[in-house]
């Protein structure tokens, strides 16, 4: 039955909650409709099962791990000798029982990252670990991991970089297009069920000089036929990235948006008229249904790194976010209707370092402990809220609570649109909190309280709302114990800036200098590629380091840049290349930090 028909019948018995039809993934809506009859129906559009199944997983793992583990880069440059890859105690077993341990339900590997090298043998390239020392060019990453998730019950995704710096191939579209298919079918046939499979949108051009177009429909294809389970990420139309790389979901994060993947002319154009994209603030509100044409089931993913960096590095071994910091990330993301897709890069080893395996399992404990630990009795009866409609919970004798979870069926869509929690203290009715989604999920935190009940009024919804769970626990409070970087060995005080394009600084006196740090600011386009020379009398100039800074557009974190050797120099030079955004940002002299150690 036409979509549009389905539509108008629904209409004419959601007033009597009659309707059990629902659209599964996507609406386009019929031209008819008024802007009332839009929004109601955006509550009926659901998840596909494995939609569904992802979201219930709550807790994923990304692995990036690879050449960079090896050479020090988040990005590399494709021109890496494979003999670099050399893993001394690789131990796939250690990072999935590590894993399941904290919590996690799947492990996404990468693969191949922008650097080309696969860490599977595969046949489209000599750039894998079939020509690296690893057990002898026999090893195979891809392998190794996918048997232990096997073993312990992990699901398991791959990560494939549409971006390849090393194939000779990028940039001739229909050429490369074809090996990246050819990647993408060994990967999904040869290694048994694929639970995601991760696209990220990073593109450039090829040595030709030619910017590859990707054939997104084909890599559908390929997909859907060969691992109909996977759900397709980031670049993919089943799992959308919720914009940052900061571990933080949106306040009002709904499920249900006009939002696509730019795949196609088509759909970037239509992003482009309704003036969204996935870093954008509003992806769902009334105003952006009733403009939009066609709606979709695209939930948020929240990926974050427990360290500063993607890969490992082991200057960062006393930046392992604290577990304060990683339970904030939890309720930012897990807890504002998203799944969390937390890094946790394995070192040169091959092996989690014992950092990371050390706050994984704090976390894990603080978690499983906090929720397990429920407060309420009756919380788990469904029920069907329309909006004003309200409903009383009681709360275990003499407990204290600062925190509730709230659910909603999102098998049945996703409805509410506001809502308010309050708790009887002393005969008296008191608000907790407020807030707008809940979605699959939503946790609200308040002062410590000890309330007989709780009460959730549901203020506004879109149609009926179905209200899965309510649930009241304590978190215990944690010691915020987490360490503030240091990023330059000598003090700027004695510094003078001389020259405004290239930076030029004069630093006071000669140091023996070991590399730099570069801060980006919000408020100024950030440094993509950058040349740094140093001058003993200021004249003569020597550039010590150039390239780029990898990933720091979606991931603005100071970049550390360490040299070969340490040489003396009293005057440090800093030349903008290129911008993020294409331009030749500024740079401040405050934003430059000096290391000696």
């Amino acid at each position: 039955m036409h979509c549009g028909l389905i539509a108008m019948m629904i209409l004419t018995t959601a007033c009597n909650q009659r309707a059990n039809t629902y659209f599964e993934k996507e609406l386009t809506f019929p031209t008819l409709l008024t802007s009332d009859q839009k929004v109601k129906l955006s509550a009926y559009v659901v998840p596909t099962p494995r939609q569904l199944e992802w979201q219930q997983l709550e807790l994923t793992a990304f692995i990036h791990f690879g050449m960079n583990t090896f050479t020090g880069r988040e990005w590399g440059d494709g021109s890496e000798d494979p003999k670099l890859f050399n893993p001394t105690n690789f131990d796939a077993e250690q990072w999935v029982s590590t894993l399941q341990g904290a919590g996690f339900k799947m492990l996404i590997l990468t693969a191949k990252h922008h650097d080309g090298f696969c860490l599977w043998p595969t046949r489209t390239t000599r750039h894998s670990v079939a020509s690296s020392p690893w057990q002898n060019g026999h090893g195979d990453v891809v392998k190794e991991v996918k048997e232990a998730c096997d073993k312990y019950n992990m699901k398991f995704g791959v990560y494939l970089s549409p971006w390849d710096r090393n194939a000779e191939s990028y940039g001739d579209s229909p050429r490369y297009n074809a090996m990246l298919v050819e990647q993408l079918t060994e990967l999904l046939t040869n290694y048994g069920e694929i639970h995601e499979v991760w696209f990220d949108g990073a593109n450039g051009e090829g040595p030709n000089g030619r910017v590859q177009e990707y054939d997104w429909g084909r890599f559908y294809h390929v997909i859907d036929s060969l691992q109909p389970s996977a759900v397709k990420a980031i670049m993919g139309n089943d799992v959308r990235w919720v914009g940052n790389e900061r571990g933080l979901g949106r306040e009002t994060e709904w499920s249900v948006t006009p939002l696509q993947p730019d795949i196609n002319e088509a759909i970037i154009n239509e992003n482009i008229r309704l003036n969204i994209s996935p870093t954008a603030e509003d992806l769902g509100s009334r105003q952006l249904i009733e403009e939009a044409k066609t709606i979709y089931w695209y939930p948020s993913e929240v990926d974050v790194s427990i360290r500063p960096g993607w890969f490992y590095h082991p200057e960062q071994d006393h930046q392992v976010k604290t577990l304060q910091e990683l339970v904030d990330i939890y309720y930012q993301s897990v807890g504002m209707n998203s799944v969390l897709l937390l890094n946790i890069p394995p070192d040169t080893r091959g092996r989690l370092h014992e950092v990371d395996v050390e706050r994984l399992r704090q976390f894990g404990a603080y978690i499983n402990t906090t929720f397990q630990n429920e407060k309420i009795t009756d919380g788990e009866d469904g029920w069907k809220a329309r909006a004003g409609a309200s409903k009383e919970f009681n709360v275990l004798p003499g407990e204290t609570i600062n925190t509730v979870m709230l659910q909603e069926d999102i098998s049945k869509g996703q409805g509410v649109e506001e809502f308010m929690v309050e708790g009887l203290i002393e005969d008296q009715w008191v608000a907790l909190a407020e807030g707008t989604t809940i979605g699959y999920k939503r946790l609200v935190q308040f002062d410590d309280v000890s309330p007989s009940m709780i009460r959730l009024t549901i203020s506004k919804t879109r149609d009926i709302a179905n209200i899965a769970k309510v649930g009241a626990y304590y978190a215990p409070l944690l010691e915020d114990n987490r360490r503030e970087r240091k990023l330059s060995d000598i003090s700027a005080d004695a510094w003078q800036m001389t020259k405004e394009f290239p930076l030029t600084v004069d630093l006071g006196e000669s140091y023996s200098i070991k590399g730099f740090t570069y801060s980006p600011e919000e408020s100024r386009e950030s440094i993509f590629t950058y040349r740094f020379r140093v001058s003993e009398n200021g004249t003569d100039w020597k550039e010590i380091s150039g390239g780029e800074f990898s990933n720091i557009k979606n991931n603005p974190i100071p970049q550390r840049i360490s040299f070969d050797e340490a040489i003396n120099a009293r005057y440090i030079q800093v030349e903008t290349v290129s911008g993020v955004d294409g331009g030749t940002p500024s740079i401040d002299m405050k934003q430059i930090g000096i290391l000696t150690n």
